[in-house]
């Protein structure tokens, strides 16, 4: 926890939420009746109401982007590296807008939320969700915030596919998209480490096909071991080797099955702090939103078909050391860019730091973001 707040954080933030009370309908054919919204705001908007910028969350992530919710807090927001005064996307020129996704488990309606229909838990009868879903949510969002058409929208692993999704959707709402460490849909290798990760949990005995809520228990071991395997992908073999190497926690080998590697206690440590953070069943469908993103699925499988009535200029940056969404990945989608003359600025950037990079302080990468979005604020500025 801070001892002050430093000068380029946002500074003391509360969340605020709100309750939707029209019919969500979702691209599954399931409607929910009523939902709501947690999100947090950081700056100001302006007199035009023209310097807004959503920021969407990856899997694992939620509204909470940027500053503290009290001094007690041991860390700031999941993407503070990026958000506040003089930053990338700087606070002293934008309306940030980040919001918890549908089926999240940080305020918006998910599997832990009651069903009005039965007055208990969703769990495993919460319905299935998609990227276009989640789109349509923060459209609906932007709304009630009197938000026309955001200055950009940004996101990095999920996050940038939620950015690339809004372009397709509703490119009239959109100037600019940030599509950082992300890919236009997920490989085999991707959908598999995602199975596994369900899989823990599924057969977790305290699953109980979801209804876990009810038993008052949670999956703990599920959960843990998916989150263990989710780290492994996030980070490089090198950013692996620079943390822990072969490094030892006692300083010399023990005998049984006990933790002795520093790796061990790095993943095992990560694993039992999510469990006490996250909803197993808001990982299972996350996991699956994630596995059935693919905009060119509905344009025969081309990309720049489904990228060709998108109008906003585009950032897209890769990380070397990626290997999970790798720079390829982002390729593709530039290609499909140019395919339509689109206006794309690509950042290849040589990092260490795994999937994970986009979240990181890396000079080469801030100083792109950075660069992109004071473009960004000074076309605002100068309409």
């Amino acid at each position: 926890m801070p001892e002050v707040i430093p000068e380029d954080s946002v500074g003391l933030v509360t969340p605020a939420s709100i309750d939707f009370q029209s019919p969500l309908a979702l691209e599954c054919g399931s409607t929910l009746t009523d939902y709501t919204i947690t999100y947090e705001t950081y700056g100001e908007l302006n007199a035009a109401r023209a310097n807004a910028v959503l920021v969407c969350h990856a899997l694992s992530s939620h509204h909470h982007a940027a500053g503290y919710h009290s001094m007690d807090d041991r860390k700031p927001g999941w993407w503070d590296t990026c958000i506040g005064p003089g930053k990338a996307i700087d606070t002293n020129r934008f309306y940030v807008v980040c919001s918890n996704n549908i089926g999240g488990c940080h305020g918006s309606t998910g599997p832990a939320s009651i069903n009005p229909a039965t007055g208990h838990p969703y769990g495993r009868t919460f319905p299935d969700i998609v990227v276009k879903d989640w789109v349509r949510s923060q459209a609906l969002l932007a709304d009630a915030l009197n938000i026309e058409r955001w200055a950009a929208v940004v996101g990095g692993s999920l996050g940038g596919m939620q950015a690339l999704q809004w372009s397709i959707d509703y490119p009239e709402r959109v100037a600019h998209a940030a599509v950082i460490a992300a890919a236009p849909r997920l490989s085999a290798q991707n959908i598999a480490f995602n199975e596994v990760a369900r899989q823990a949990i599924l057969t977790d005995p305290d699953f109980h096909d979801g209804n876990y809520y009810q038993h008052n228990v949670v999956p703990e071991r599920g959960l843990r071991l998916a989150r263990m395997l989710g780290h492994i992908t996030y980070l490089s073999d090198d950013s692996m080797h620079s943390k822990f190497g072969r490094e030892l926690q006692a300083g010399s080998p023990t005998t049984g099955y006990d933790m002795e590697f520093q790796v061990e206690s790095y993943l095992r440590y990560q694993g039992k702090k999510f469990v006490s953070e996250f909803d197993a069943n808001t990982y299972v469908l996350m996991t699956k939103t994630l596995d059935h993103f693919d905009p060119a699925a509905a344009y025969d499988n081309d990309l720049s078909a489904a990228l060709a009535k998108a109008s906003a200029r585009f950032l897209v940056i890769a990380f070397t050391s990626d290997w999970r969404f790798s720079p390829a990945r982002s390729r593709e989608i530039v290609r499909a860019l140019l395919d339509n003359n689109k206006e794309v600025v690509y950042g290849h950037v040589e990092a260490d730091e795994g999937h994970d990079a986009f979240l990181m302080k890396i000079p080469y990468y801030m100083d792109i973001f950075s660069a992109y979005m004071n473009r960004v604020a000074s076309g605002v500025e100068s309409a």
